[in-house]
């Protein structure tokens, strides 16, 4: 229990954990930055890492001057993009040969898999970017169904850049506010909310 109160409060206290980072670190914080969306993205074992809320704290904290958002975007898009490519790549290698071993999925699963990515590819990745867990999970899975690597790359490109820029600029003209400044741990609550509602919304379709 007391892991999950200390991802609680790191989730609804980024404000006060970002700025005692970059009070520590200074620049090194566009690394921190970085290395955190790169494995939220990258490795299908941390899909608890912060993503939408951390985006949109960070460009809160550039609107402040603390970062420079010019330097913060572009880094950011790059570290989406890479963790994507890294997370599929995994899934590519180690994917199939893990499954088909352990008998946890058969050729024809991983044939129709690809198949789904390859007619519907493009809407799923893109859509699937801007939900978490499932923007963690999806890359390996479009890896492991052998979905084309340039055709993944495009579609990971317009995610990585729709997904960041949104959620970064959103905090940097939104973040100072003062009505969101001094609710700030409840308006990550709400980006956390309306991140995961897409997903809910569909699993509740998929049910009925």
């Amino acid at each position: 229990m007391g892991i999950v109160r200390e991802f609680i409060n790191l989730f609804l206290h980024l404000d006060v954990q970002m700025q005692a980072v970059i009070t520590r670190f200074g620049a090194l914080t566009y690394g921190l930055l970085f290395a955190i969306i790169f494995c939220e993205t990258g490795l299908v074992v941390t899909p608890f890492l912060p993503g939408d809320s951390l985006l949109f704290a960070a460009g809160a904290f550039a609107a402040k001057g603390a970062l420079g958002i010019g330097w913060l975007v572009p880094l950011l898009i790059c570290a989406a993009i890479c963790g994507d490519s890294t997370n599929y790549l995994i899934g590519a290698y180690v994917g199939p040969h893990f499954f088909l071993r352990w008998r946890l999925l058969k050729q024809q699963h991983l044939d129709r898999a690809h198949a789904f990515f390859e007619k519907y590819g493009r809407k799923a990745q893109i859509l699937a970017r801007f939900m978490p867990i499932i923007r963690t999970v999806a890359p390996f899975t479009a890896g492991v169904a052998r979905m084309t690597y340039p055709r993944f790359l495009g579609n990971s490109v317009i995610g990585g850049v729709l997904w960041v820029s949104l959620f970064t600029l959103a905090g940097y003209f939104f973040g100072n506010i003062p009505a969101v400044e001094h609710n700030f741990s409840l308006v990550i609550f709400a980006v956390i909310i309306i991140s995961i509602l897409p997903a809910v919304v569909e699993f509740a379709r998929h049910r009925r």
